[in-house]
């Protein structure tokens, strides 16, 4: 392994106390510069007020009778776990039954908890694992929950603080991974082996069932509940991309699922669905396939093709009901859907579910696939607030829940345009705000991501509305590739040492936004969180010409140890391997961290991160930001000392820290332009 001088690797102890001193000392001179603005806390206000709303969608997921929420508002900080009837939700003011206060429950046990979700039993729906998290790491607690009691079991499952992977098997058992000690993790810090755990029997004593390699991500195992196909699968995670499946026969004897590892692949009643990330067997990559789940395993590879992609339109997702799949497609990040209807020997039938406006998104949330073919659907767009139906296949559609406007769009206009990066690729990207024909260009913010093929689509987003929108603001959303918009093919052209084409795409969407005369280099900001905060620190560090501020958001940086650091050996696949001479080159040269130097004219820069973030390190934020301040640059720290990954656990501290963003980018955009303090060069 090759070592370099890093004279702030001292920033990488998480709790240190020299750490954490120096990014206090980083806090007050970011509360200084942002929260003193004049504007900042009736920004903050309106913020909270449209986050604290009563009049969101508290949107659902059916569990037996029941619709299940998990809801957070100015009377509940940390949020309550509740359900209720469908006859209640029809309501516009439905009666809810408390399940779990975790305000009340932090009150008691004196400690921060974070909800992290629940695995409800299926199909008694009866008990649940509970996960809670200590401020917002990803790491969690799991305890067992009586649905019935509304009370944590005494006796029942108990896992420690850990990055846990558990579900039911039956009354009695479950699956688990977790942290039992040494060998028992990867080095990615996930779960390296599954255990078959019984009730009342201690954990160390669970009889382990399959067992991943240190180098691979995690291994998992997961319990098929559905009546008549009851079955008990594992597996590994090789890499974050690919994967191996198996079933376990009696005798818990592994029964490879011999789909490419990169596939993705799961059982529903009589099938095997594959969803292919590369060509397999004549069929395109982004093709989803169904076989029959046993000819499968005996040989047959005669499939029934669900959806095969074009060069402008991918899958987004698929969700069963009782006699029926949803499919939601893109064309051109444009949402359509429709249903398909299986016809013994004779294929599958189509049609629309939905009218979907263009430029707009559709999301299936929920579905009941055991019993009816009923399915909960969200509707929304840039100036669209949502709107969820609720229905089922082959009745009348019903509007449960639409939300009212949050900002005022009169004047705001969507439209979608195409650059061209330097390679001829034609990227997409949205653009939000005013006709800029007779005001001519004006602040304009640019957000981006590109990567782990994760797609940016159509979404009202009332924070954004008021916060920039409302203040004459234009936002831009660029669907660089290394997403998921066009399928595999978009998200494998910057793998790796190719990664760099998303980053000139972003760059390509940034100059031709200055073209059209939206905006100036003075006026264009950018913004990216976690992998789009590495997008942001390329911009930094390769194009600062184009840009008037940049916001980096729980960012990925130092591109030589991300491996080294929480769960970023997990990401290799994505970027490269800094310890292989091969990967090497290419990681240092886009390693903004590396990149920084003292001659250059960046724009000032806002780094946000968090002390509890245990998937992306907060030294990538705090060892930049000294390593900026160190070379003479304009830089603001901001480190949450709870939130995890999604900086924040509450509504308040939500509304703050987008506060802090958003009067940053307004302070260097906008006409009104307030200086920014300059802190003192002393590192």
């Amino acid at each position: 392994m090759v070592r370099e001088d890093d004279p702030y690797l001292w920033l990488e102890d998480v709790e240190g106390e020299a750490a954490l001193d120096w990014v206090a000392e980083r806090n007050a001179e970011t509360e200084a510069a942002l929260t003193t603005d004049a504007g900042f806390a009736f920004l903050k206000g309106r913020l909270r007020e449209v986050l604290d709303a009563s009049d969101r969608i508290p949107y659902v997921v059916r569990r037996g009778a029941f619709l299940y929420n998990f809801w957070r508002d100015a009377e509940h900080v940390r949020g309550v776990w509740r359900r209720t009837s469908l006859e209640q939700y029809r309501k516009d003011v439905p009666a809810w039954e408390t399940l779990l206060d975790v305000d009340a429950l932090r009150a008691v046990e004196g400690e921060k908890w974070v909800w992290a979700g629940a695995r409800v039993r299926h199909p008694a729906y009866d008990r649940a694992l509970v996960c809670l998290s200590r401020d917002g790491g990803d790491a969690c607690t799991v305890r067992e929950f009586d649905l019935s009691t509304l009370a944590f079991v005494d006796d029942g499952f108990r896992v420690g603080e850990a990055k846990t992977r558990i579900g039911w098997i039956d009354a009695d058992t479950v699956f688990v991974g977790t942290d039992t000690g040494p060998g028992s993790l990867t080095d990615s810090g996930y779960p390296r082996t599954v255990r078959r755990w019984r009730r009342g029997t201690p954990l160390a004593e669970a009889t382990p069932v399959f067992e991943a390699g240190a180098g691979d991500v995690a291994a998992y195992a997961w319990h098929d509940s559905t009546p008549g196909f009851e079955r008990d699968f594992v597996g590994r995670s090789v890499d974050f991309f690919r994967a191996e499946t198996y079933l376990l026969a009696p005798g818990d004897t592994p029964v490879k699922i011999d789909v490419p590892l990169d596939a993705r692949a799961y059982a529903h009643r009589q099938y095997l669905v594959v969803s292919l990330k590369s060509d397999w067997l004549g069929h395109r990559a982004g093709s989803l396939l169904a076989f029959g789940f046993d000819a499968f395993l005996a040989g047959d590879r005669t499939a029934e093709v669900l959806f095969t992609p074009d060069e402008r339109t991918a899958l987004a997702g698929h969700s069963w009901t009782r006699r029926h799949l949803i499919l939601e497609t893109m064309r051109d990040v444009s949402a359509h859907i429709e249903v398909l209807t299986p016809r013994p020997g004779r294929g599958w039938a189509r049609k629309p579910l939905a009218d979907v406006p263009a430029l707009s998104a559709a999301t299936v949330v929920d579905t009941d696939p055991d019993v009816s073919d009923e399915f909960f659907l969200d509707v929304s767009g840039f100036l669209q607030p949502s709107t969820l139906y609720r229905g089922e296949i082959g009745a009348d559609t019903e509007i449960l829940k639409q939300v009212p406007a949050r900002f005022d769009a009169a004047g705001l206009t969507v439209e979608q345009s195409f650059a061209t990066s330097p390679d001829g690729t034609r990227v997409p990207y949205f653009v939000i705000g005013p006709d800029r024909t007779d005001t001519g260009p004006g602040p304009t913010l640019l957000y981006g991501y590109g990567g782990f093929e994760v797609s940016l689509t159509p979404h009202y987003g009332a924070v954004t509305g008021r916060a920039w929108l409302e203040r004459g603001g234009t936002h831009v959303i660029a669907n660089i590739r290394g997403g998921g918009e066009y399928g595999p093919d978009w998200h494998q052209a910057a793998l790796g040492a190719r990664r760099t084409r998303a980053f000139e795409d972003f760059a390509a969407v940034a100059a031709d936004l200055v073209a059209r005369g939206i905006t100036t280099p003075a006026m264009l900001g950018a913004e990216g969180g976690s992998n789009g905060g590495l997008l942001m620190g390329a911009m930094l560090t390769r194009w600062p010409h184009l840009f008037g501020a940049i916001v980096g958001d729980v960012p990925l940086l130092d591109m030589l140890r991300f491996h080294r650091l929480l769960a970023g050996a997990s990401w290799i696949a994505e970027y490269g391997d800094p310890d292989d001479e091969a990967d090497r080159a290419h990681l240092r040269a886009f390693s903004p961290y590396h990149q920084l130097t003292a001659d250059a004219a960046y724009p000032p820069v806002l780094l946000m991160t968090s002390t509890r973030d245990d998937r992306v390190h907060p030294g990538h934020a705090r060892k930049t930001a000294a390593r900026l301040r160190g070379l003479g640059h304009q830089v603001l720290l901001y480190e949450n000392t709870g939130g995890g990954h999604a900086g924040a656990t509450d509504n308040e501290r939500s509304a703050h820290n987008s506060a802090l963003v958003h009067t940053f980018l307004w302070q260097h955009l906008s006409r009104r332009r307030t200086p920014l303090a300059s802190p003192p060069v002393t590192d």
